[in-house]
C-alpha cells in the first residue's frame, strides 16, 4: 500500500475525528506488542522463515514477504507466503521454524529498539503500569523480557498460548483489562503492525503505532492508529500520563 501525502493527511484527519473520549490524560496501563515495538528481532525473524523455507524445500521467499507476516501466529505467517499451504505443513513449518530460531539466537542476539528502556522506566515513574501482548509462544516471550532485563518494568506479559484468538483479535487486551482492573478508556495499545491497531480497537481502546518497526506508516494510519511515534520516547511527549 502507498500513500501519497495528502491521503495520508486524510487519514490522519479522520483519525484525529474519530479518537475517544477522556482525554490522553487517562492513560493508566499500555499493552505493548514486542517485536518491532520493544525488541529489534526482524533480522531474527526474517532469516528464521528463509532457512525454514529452504530446509523443508520450499521456495525462497524475500525479505519484505517475511517481515510483512511479523505479528501473525507462526502457522499464519508460513500460510500466507507458502501457496497451497496446508495444516499440516503450516504446522511442520512452525516446529521447524522454533528449531531454527533457537540455533540462530546463538549468532544473531536482538536487542531493544533505542529509548526503550529509558521510556518504560519514565512510565514505571509515573505509575503507569505496562504489559505485552504478543503473537509469539508465552515462553518466547519470557525468555526475551527476562534476557533484555525489562522483565522489572513488565509485570503482565501474554503470548499466543494464554489466549483463545490471537491478532487481531481483541482478546489479549480484553483478557488484560479484565485480570488487571482497567476500563478500556484507561488503556494503549502501542504496537508497529496493523494487526495491533486491529487488536486494540477491536477492544476499544486507543492505539498508537510505531513508525520504526515492521509496518508502514501509512499502513498503519490506514488501520485506524490514533497516535503515530517514530521512536518510543516520544510516546512520554506525545501522551501526559498521569502521575498518581
Amino acid at each position: 500500500m502507498c500513500l501519497n501525502c495528502t491521503e495520508l493527511r486524510i487519514l490522519e484527519q479522520k483519525n484525529e475525528q474519530r479518537k475517544p473520549a477522556g482525554g490522553p490524560e487517562a492513560v493508566r496501563l499500555v499493552v505493548f506488542d514486542f517485536d518491532g515495538t520493544l525488541g529489534d528481532t526482524r533480522r531474527n525473524i526474517v532469516l528464521t522463515m528463509q532457512e525454514t523455507l529452504r530446509r523443508l524445500g520450499l521456495p525462497f521467499v524475500g525479505d519484505e514477504d517475511c517481515a510483512a507476516t511479523i505479528g501473525l501466529p507462526l502457522p499464519e505467517c508460513f500460510r500466507q507466503v507458502v501457496p497451497s499451504c496446508d495444516d499440516a505443513l503450516a504446522d511442520l513449518c512452525t516446529e521447524t521454524y522454533r528449531k531454527v530460531f533457537k540455533e540462530n539466537l546463538a549468532v544473531l542476539t536482538p536487542a531493544l529498539f533505542p529509548g526503550v528502556r529509558e521510556t518504560l522506566a519514565a512510565l514505571d515513574a509515573r505509575g503507569v503500569r505496562m504489559t505485552v501482548a504478543t503473537s509469539r509462544s508465552s515462553a518466547s516471550l519470557h525468555h526475551f523480557l527476562r534476557d533484555m532485563q525489562i522483565d522489572g518494568f513488565i509485570g503482565y506479559a501474554l503470548g499466543m498460548d494464554d489466549v483463545a484468538a490471537c491478532k487481531p483479535a481483541p482478546d489479549a487486551v480484553l483478557k488484560t483489562l479484565q485480570d488487571l482492573g482497567f476500563a478500556p478508556e484507561e488503556a494503549l495499545v502501542v504496537g508497529d503492525m496493523p494487526v495491533d491497531i486491529r487488536m486494540g480497537r477491536s477492544a476499544g481502546v486507543r492505539t498508537c503505532g510505531v513508525t520504526y518497526g515492521n509496518g508502514s506508516r501509512e499502513a498503519l494510519l490506514a488501520s485506524g492508529a490514533d497516535f503515530l511515534v517514530d521512536t518510543l520516547p516520544e510516546l512520554l511527549r506525545l501522551i501526559p500520563f498521569p502521575l498518581d
